[in-house]
């Protein structure tokens, strides 16, 4: 995982432990108070939210303590994990930028792009210049590489 997806899920598991664990704890605590709580809405809500926090700051635990933290600016070379890619669409000609990372990491709205994803797997391994062939749910695409940088 890249220095920038590690901390943002250390940022994430902060939150939660100092922020939503404390606020569901006492949205529960009210809850109880209101009385019987086979039909209290407010207290089944608070405990459901207060479930999934607690398995998500698991998850999240689980997760930083087995990343590995890769610097991508001290790689170089063919497309691997870390590196920003500029491709173009050979049929469309529109670029588009990619840094390819990590699974927990990935979101392809900001450009970070799942190294599993079907066009991640096609880019690593080639260099500048190179053609790609992706099969995507809207059929068969073609990249070319315009540029790979490790930042």
């Amino acid at each position: 995982m890249t220095r920038a997806g590690f901390t943002a899920l250390d940022e994430e598991l902060k939150t939660l432990k100092s922020v939503e664990r404390p606020a569901v704890i006492r949205a529960i605590a009210e809850a109880r108070e209101h009385g019987d709580l086979s039909e209290n809405a407010e207290y089944h809500a608070a405990r459901e939210k207060q479930s999934f926090i607690e398995g998500r700051i698991k998850e999240l635990e689980a997760m930083l303590s087995l990343a590995e933290v890769i610097d991508p600016a001290k790689l170089s070379g063919a497309v691997k994990f870390g590196a920003t890619v500029t491709v173009v669409d050979e049929d469309t000609d529109e670029e588009k930028t990619y840094q390819i990372v990590g699974e927990a990491e990935a979101d392809i709205e900001r450009g970070l792009l799942n190294m599993r994803s079907p066009l991640a797997r096609a880019l690593i391994g080639k260099d500048e210049g190179d053609s790609v062939e992706v099969k995507t749910p809207g059929g068969q695409k073609s990249y070319e590489i315009l540029t790979i940088r490790y930042i």
